[in-house]
């Protein structure tokens, strides 16, 4: 399994948010870029993220061990406020800083679940507490809602608010949005994560940077996410705002950190996290 210390890295070496040209169309080369990237980074940290919460979170009612426990080098600690099972509350507490898997996470997460996340009308909302991911500041709440209707197609919103990444060079990008997330595999085994395969079929979400300028993003074609797998794999964004207007592609479901930007013009631009 590609491991999320490889995401982290990438983000790390390319002092984060550059896009790298394969041509020289004067539209795209002319106009900062970087919130198109700070877009596909800020999805990426975002799914890190719920992918973290999930698996601290997840237990099997049955007390089978279903799979390998995750090392975690945080302190975490789970309330109940009301004296039920739920809400429960987890606080997972990195301190000033400790690293697994070359990851060096610091300060809190407040993991608030109203009930279990795979039963429809639960709520696992995520709280950023003056917290690090290496040198990557990150702010803002996730809501991620459990909104299923057909019991074998399960299905959540995510919703961000607050958001606000700053990178490792003080720039800061504010962003927020709505996408739809629904499981198409691995829905037989809910207490085992490794096998589970997620599509993001709508959803939008608008990043700024602190600039001024701002891009509207928008599901065009079906996005696809392996637990398995840091990265999205399959998909596309529909990119606008100022001079830019083109797409995104992931590509074709290889498990890689590798996507296209298309100008509007017909210019394709190459890149990685």
């Amino acid at each position: 399994m590609k491991k999320t210390f490889i995401l982290i890295s990438a983000l790390c070496a390319s002092a984060l948010l550059y896009t790298s040209c394969s041509n020289n169309d004067d539209v795209v080369n002319k106009v900062d870029t970087t919130n198109i990237s700070a877009s596909v980074v800020i999805d990426a940290l975002n799914e890190t993220d719920v992918k973290n919460a999930l698996t601290i979170t997840n237990s099997n009612p049955t007390g089978k061990t279903s799979e390998t426990p995750v090392e975690n080098c945080a302190s975490i600690t789970v309330t109940t406020p009301n004296g039920t099972d739920y809400p429960k509350v987890y606080t997972v507490d990195y301190g000033t800083g400790c690293t697994v898997n070359k990851i060096t996470r610091k300060g809190k997460l407040k993991i608030t679940l109203t009930g279990s996340i795979i039963a429809t009308g639960s709520k696992m909302t995520i709280e950023r507490i003056d917290y690090y991911l290496n040198t990557h500041k990150l702010e803002g709440t996730i809501e991620y809602t459990n909104t299923t209707t057909v019991a074998t197609v399960p299905q959540w919103t995510r919703k961000v608010t607050n958001g606000k990444l700053t990178d490792v060079l003080n720039r800061v990008f504010s962003n927020s949005g709505t996408i739809t997330v629904r499981q198409t595999a691995g829905v037989d085994t809910p207490y085992v994560l490794e096998d589970n395969i997620y599509e993001t079929p709508e959803g939008n979400h608008t990043v700024t940077s602190e600039k001024g300028g701002s891009l509207t993003i928008t599901v065009q074609e079906t996005l696809i996410k392996k637990y398995s797998c840091e990265y999205i794999s399959k998909g596309k964004l529909k990119i606008e705002g100022g001079a830019l207007n083109g797409v995104v592609d992931y590509g074709n479901n290889d498990c890689d950190n590798k996507y296209t930007y298309t100008h509007e013009s017909g210019a394709i631009y190459n890149s990685q996290l």
